[in-house]
């Protein structure tokens, strides 16, 4: 039986989150509804639906808003193709990518223009990876796993580099980067990693929280690579995790024999969907519920500048 629930920390919204959640809402608030969101804006299903209830239209496309009106692009960056397409509906474009992906996004300009062949270690799919990819298509490749990086074929000549998805597992990253640089030693390194500080962070925490627990529950949707990811980084310590959305899709039995219980949540995950899980577990009389402090993060971003001007004229 439970007895204790150990909550990891840090855990929940990243500046970048923060940032583009509070970028919605404000244009929302200056603009008036709808204001328009390509994709959505953070990968966590109640995040997106709290911001539909105020006014946000979430759209896969450019082509789905009409000419003329608010458009958001999402935390995870988009391609010079999907600006374009903006450009030529003449959409008001207010530009949420974090900025720890529009470094990624700058990173993969600046070599290719210096004549240089990119190997992106990303997963397909994923619209930060589309984004950046989009960059450069002509000199990126797309590195997945250690499988893709023992048999891509990269140019005997010419210069080498590799640029990161910042939402990735950063053991798994560094086996993918390790065999790479075994077969092509000078390939070169961005100057500084790419994987976002709370996505190393958050696995971090878990890491040391997996000492002491026997279950590891994540709050994130499934579509959130790096609430992903922690799950992973559970099981491979051989520590049973499950991914949840909310309280409401645990399964008790996973709960059988466990005497405590650790608790984190993705990136994406806002705050109030821990409080819920711990009212559910103090519902169940468990009533030891504690953090479990492994850093202390500060990091914030300014709103995107069109927004700021934005707000300053209309002062």
């Amino acid at each position: 039986m439970v007895r204790r629930v150990l909550l990891a920390a840090p855990r929940g919204f990243c500046a970048g989150v923060e940032r583009a959640v509070d970028t919605v809402e404000r244009a929302l608030r200056l603009y008036g509804a709808p204001v328009y969101v390509r994709k959505q804006i953070v990968h966590n299903k109640h995040v997106v639906e709290d911001l539909e209830r105020q006014g946000a239209v979430f759209v896969e496309t450019v082509d789905e808003v009409p000419n003329g009106a608010t458009l958001v692009f999402s935390a995870h960056g988009v391609s010079p193709a999907v600006r374009d397409a903006a450009g030529a509906r003449r959409l008001n474009t207010i530009d949420a990518t974090c900025p720890l992906v529009t470094k990624v996004h700058t990173q993969a300009r600046r070599y290719a223009d210096a004549g240089y062949t990119i190997a992106f270690v990303g997963h397909a799919g994923h619209e930060e990876v589309e984004g950046t990819m989009g960059e450069a298509p002509e000199a990126i490749v797309l590195v997945e796993s250690a499988d893709d990086a023992r048999t891509v074929e990269l140019p005997a000549d010419g210069p080498l580099a590799y640029i990161t998805q910042t939402t990735l597992s950063i053991d798994e990253t560094r086996s993918i980067i390790d065999i790479l640089r075994a077969r092509y030693p000078r390939i070169v390194a961005p100057a500084r990693e790419d994987i976002c500080y709370a996505t190393t962070n958050r696995q971090r925490a878990v890491k040391e929280l997996l000492e002491c627990v026997d279950l590891l529950l994540v709050i994130g949707s499934k579509n959130s690579s790096n609430s992903v990811r922690l799950v992973e980084v559970a099981r491979a310590a051989g520590v049973a995790a499950h991914l949840v959305d909310d309280a409401a899709e645990i399964d008790e039995r996973w709960l059988d024999d466990v005497d405590i219980v650790g608790v984190t949540s993705g990136a994406s995950a806002p705050e109030r969907l821990v409080r819920d899980l711990c009212d559910w577990f103090r519902m169940r009389g468990i009533d030891d519920i504690s953090e479990f402090s492994s850093a202390f993060e500060d990091v914030v971003f300014r709103l995107p500048v069109e927004l700021r001007r934005a707000q300053r004229s209309a002062a």
